[in-house]
């Protein structure tokens, strides 16, 4: 695998025997980090101090590491009950200033969803277990697992007393699951001084499309989020004494709900195809080339039959066709039980997932000219509105970037096979962010596999994945010197 003659193989081979035989202190460092209760989602008092502790463990693994630590203040939080809690801070550190050298940007998060043993987790959520080389515990694989590996392959050249072959810096927030509150604000704010010479950004915070075959990620969909309310009056009414003389609002919601979407997945708003990017040759050899087992993703996903029949149906329309779900109704009756209301308001909430080269301003405009067409056949007494809550645009990688050449040698390196060239279905703002900020190059790089389960029960990393996935940003660190 290693050519004897290069130095970089050579250097390459002891990094990854370094890690292998320290495989179990990094397992050991990721167990006390999951410890660490760092939810951002419940806005508790105590689980603030566990953040901040957090924040302040990693900011001292930095530290340790030789990097210059600066731990930013990010203000406060205004809750809608009044309540005001600290918002962490968030991390800027920074490893070598060679002008020579490219500079690479790892961005990684270290807050988490909310677990509890009783939600059915197999084992304590914050007590990092292992099973058959799995690595149970919330935060393994989102996030804390990713940010640990770039950590490891940086001390594994420390510990060798190697010199780094890039420039390194961190951005590690603590506020992710709840929308990077204060993130975008501290980047821009930071555009000509932290970031000013950063050559490359590396993102680590999704997953491979399979269990064991690696993947890049080159683009995500975009999300706009919409709201329709109905209202008759601000009290719900008796169906005894209203019922059938009124046009009620939740069934004027149902049916504009309903025009939205056909049966077949297919959105129903005329136009909101039109700016959809064209699909090339190119890009359809590259759906063909990936590796997904439709039976084996079908009964992981516990569904008895998806839409689509062909693997690059399903990719195709996960990654480069917009999609509309209907994801509730505020307003409405749903407990137990059999009350005999007439919601006097409703509001109904859907979200289209967008797609390169979809103008979101566009597509709110065709969503409001739809709706109201659709209520105006109605001929209701009610009043409709309709809102855009949300947007956030698409982001698309350019995959000719040197760091995504430097990414698939060093995956071919350490796994000994080529990439999946996969997109995302969801969406990642910071992508974004960064990309339309800072202008500069943006990959995501994941480590974890399809079935880690992130905010589910039972999250995991394998513990290949971990310390495999650590060798692969060592071997990346060198392949970017190289290209450089």
């Amino acid at each position: 695998m290693f050519s004897p003659s290069s130095p970089p193989a050579r250097l390459l081979e002891k990094v990854i025997q370094y890690i292998d035989l320290h495989q179990d202190e990094f397992v050991q460092t990721l167990k006390e980090w999951v410890a660490v209760e760092s939810d951002s989602i419940q806005p508790v008092p105590r689980l603030r101090q566990e953040l901040f502790r957090m924040m302040a463990l990693a900011a001292d693994k930095l530290r340790r590491l030789g990097a210059s630590v600066d731990s930013v203040d990010g203000g406060s939080q205004q809750l809608p009950n009044g309540q005001t809690l600290p918002i962490p801070p968030i991390i800027l550190a920074e490893l070598g200033n060679d002008p020579k050298k490219p500079t690479v940007c790892f961005y990684g998060h270290l807050d988490v969803q909310p677990a509890r043993r009783e939600d059915g987790w197999l084992t304590d959520p914050y007590t990092l277990t292992e099973v058959d080389g799995k690595l149970y515990g919330r935060g393994a694989t989102d996030n804390k697992g990713p940010v640990l590996a770039w950590i490891n392959a940086v001390s594994a050249f420390r510990a060798m007393e190697e010199d780094l072959p890039v420039n390194i810096k961190f951005i590690i927030e603590g506020m992710e699951e709840a929308g990077s509150v204060a993130l975008e604000e501290l980047v821009r704010r930071e555009k000509d001084r932290f970031f000013s010479s950063v050559d490359y950004v590396v993102i680590s915070d999704n997953l491979w499309i399979s269990r064991r075959k690696p993947a890049l990620t080159c683009g995500t969909r975009g999300n706009s989020y919409f709201t329709v309310e109905v209202k008759c009056r601000d009290q719900d009414f008796h169906s005894g004494t209203f019922g059938g003389i009124l046009n009620e609002p939740m069934a004027d919601l149902i049916a504009l709900l309903g025009s939205l979407v056909d049966s077949s997945g297919h959105i129903l708003i005329p136009g909101i195809y039109d700016h959809v990017a064209p699909l090339t040759e190119e890009e359809k050899k590259m759906y063909e080339a990936i590796d997904l087992d439709l039976e084996e993703y079908r009964n992981s996903s516990q569904v008895k039959k998806f839409l689509f029949d062909t693997k690059e149906e399903i990719l195709m329309h996960l990654w480069r066709y917009p999609s509309l779900s209907i994801h509730g109704i505020e307003g409405a009756f749903e407990e137990p039980g059999a009350k005999t209301v007439i919601p006097g308001r409703v509001i109904g909430k859907f979200s289209i997932r967008l797609v390169p080269h979809m103008n979101m301003s566009v597509v709110e405009t065709q969503v409001k000219q739809h709706l109201e067409y659709i209520f105006s056949k109605r001929n209701s007494s009610n009043q409709m509105v309709v809102s855009m809550a949300l947007g956030l645009h698409p982001w698309i990688a350019n995959i000719k970037d040197n760091q995504y050449l430097a990414a698939k040698r060093a995956i071919k390196t350490v796994f000994g096979t080529e990439p999946d060239m996969i997109r995302d279905g969801s969406t990642i703002p910071i992508a974004n962010i960064f990309q339309d900020v800072i202008q500069k190059s943006v990959m995501m790089l994941p480590l974890g596999a399809v079935d880690d389960g992130e905010h589910a029960q039972n999250e995991k990393i394998n513990r290949w994945n971990y310390i495999e996935g650590s060798k692969l940003f060592a071997a990346f660190f060198l392949e970017m010197a190289k290209l450089h």
